[in-house]
């Protein structure tokens, strides 16, 4: 969304330091021997303490509060009480909601107890590429020239891109124009990134796989070649110069 006034501003850095605190704690709370389904309802308390709105369940319809994707899941994970968190399981927390009319989206992946399986270089590329592409976000910047940073950073730690999944305008709605803030560069989109809108800015990193693919569930992701995926994403507001990170209660870069 485009904002307008202050009013705007004060809601979408509310509903921004909810869902990313959410995720924060989700994250601290998160422990061997724990059901997703447990750790969701424990996020979906906290929304609701807020008097906020999961969005995935607001929108689609979405079997939980929040998407938790474990190990092979790439995104859209349906948290369950048969999937039970192992040491070294890398696990992804996704947390977007609604309040007052804002909607805000971020997400981080993580590794529970220790790296049995060396997930952390995923991880740690992921959380870097991140940074480095917000920190080229500003009003006039062409969003291909961020998708092409992404992909080429991507590649140098040895790492592919998801080329399907992408980040999003988000404010009134979950997803909004530009729609399409894809991990590598389309050379036909000469779209811009405008001072004073709200995007969702997120990295889809890869092992094995380029393409996500839904399982039978009509929600699970998969990479189409197997391997892993790392995402983390905040909702920022777009500048002059540095963008304003909305969703930094999350703490995912600390």
């Amino acid at each position: 969304m485009s904002i307008t006034k202050e009013s705007e501003l004060i809601g979408m850095k509310k509903i921004s330091e909810v869902v990313g605190t959410t995720l924060k704690l989700m994250r601290e709370y998160a422990e061997i021997g724990m059901s997703t389904k447990e750790l969701d309802e424990y996020g979906g308390n906290i929304l609701k303490s807020y008097g906020a709105k999961s969005a995935p369940y607001e929108t689609y319809g979405f079997p939980g509060y929040t998407c938790i994707s474990i190990n092979e899941e790439a995104a859209h994970g349906i948290p369950s009480e048969n999937k039970i968190l192992k040491e070294g399981d890398l696990i992804n927390i996704d947390v977007s909601a609604e309040l007052n009319g804002f909607w805000s989206d971020n997400g981080g992946s993580f590794i529970i107890g220790k790296d049995l399986h060396n997930y952390q270089p995923l991880v740690d590329a992921s959380k870097n590429i991140l940074r480095k592409a917000i920190s080229n976000i500003k009003g006039g910047v062409k969003i291909s020239e961020i998708g092409y940073l992404i992909e080429t950073e991507a590649k140098k730690s040895g790492f592919k891109v998801i080329k399907n999944l992408a980040g999003h305008g988000v404010g009134r709605s979950l997803h909004e124009e530009p729609e399409n803030i894809l991990n590598y560069r389309v050379k036909s989109n000469r779209e811009r990134f405008k001072k004073n809108t709200t995007v969702a800015i997120e990295t889809f990193i890869s092992t094995n796989s380029t393409v996500a693919v839904e399982l039978n569930d009509g929600w699970t992701l998969v990479g189409n070649k197997g391997g892993y995926v790392t995402q983390h994403e905040q909702t920022i507001l777009v500048t002059d110069s540095y963008p304003v990170i909305l969703t930094e209660s999350n703490e995912i870069w600390d």
